[in-house]
């Protein structure tokens, strides 16, 4: 009796809801504005076992990717005669969420690997590897909104750090309509609440979008500030990208020295 009693007390802590999400000043439940990040750590290189890895921490979401390859593919009938094949798998961890996940990949789960393989499959050159794959996996800690917009970030930085040719880092960002108001980087709870999540992927360098998903509807004026909104967070998520690359490198020479 006690143990249930327990269960109850915590599924009705997970379901309670805030009245309103964004308060008259236009500051959202977690103190941000409308158009700011959330707090955003980002490493390479943090897998020893893997050829290239990376971690990113954006809000609550805790992600972890990991790059093996190029590789001779398995099995061998799977093998492109003209290019690399790019694999992904994209999985939560049974505890990332406040309701334990079957650890069985979920119709969710199947499709967001599809999802994000093709938007990163634009910035890496296949060509390079004939009849190899160069397998990507992408591990959810803990999830909290946004987790595909991040994955594909740490994603793009671990195939980097594995040093396959690329014509571009990748990195994602999504905006949404919250209440009336068009937002930056949805959390869960602004997911849920909220009327529109739009993610979308970016090459900044050859301003190219690789991802472009939308829930929900919006005025054609609203879709284009949206996009604009994403884009904006594409690029300082970019920036930060490049600067955890290069300090990588930068310290591996001071100690060098």
């Amino acid at each position: 009796m006690p143990k249930r009693k327990t269960e109850n007390k915590r599924l009705d802590r997970s379901q309670k809801k805030p009245e309103k999400l964004i308060d008259k000043n236009d500051v959202r439940i977690d103190g941000r504005k409308l158009d700011e990040l959330r707090p955003v750590k980002i490493e390479v290189g943090v897998l020893g076992n893997a050829d290239g890895s990376a971690y990113i921490e954006q809000g609550k979401n805790k992600i972890l990717a990991a790059i093996y390859g190029p590789k001779e593919v398995h099995p061998r009938h799977l093998a492109l005669p003209d290019r690399s094949l790019l694999r992904c798998r994209y999985h939560m961890a049974p505890f990332s969420v406040e309701e334990r996940k079957s650890p069985a990949p979920s119709r969710r789960e199947v499709e967001l690997s599809k999802v994000i393989r093709e938007a990163l499959e634009p910035s890496v050159f296949v060509e390079y590897y004939p009849r190899t794959s160069v397998d990507i996996f992408i591990e959810v800690l803990q999830a909290d909104g946004g987790t595909r917009c991040a994955g594909l970030t740490a994603a793009s930085l671990a195939l980097a750090d594995a040093g396959i040719p690329m014509r571009d880092l990748v990195v994602a960002c999504a905006a949404g309509k919250v209440e009336g108001r068009l937002v930056l980087d949805l959390t869960d709870v602004e997911d849920k609440g909220g009327e529109v999540d739009l993610p979308l992927a970016l090459m900044p360098n050859l301003n190219g979008i690789t991802l472009l998903q939308m829930d929900g509807d919006l005025t054609v004026d609203e879709f284009e500030k949206v996009v604009n909104l994403a884009l904006d967070g594409c690029r300082r998520l970019y920036a930060l990208q490049k600067e955890t690359l290069k300090s990588k490198y930068v310290v591996k020479e001071a100690v060098e020295e």
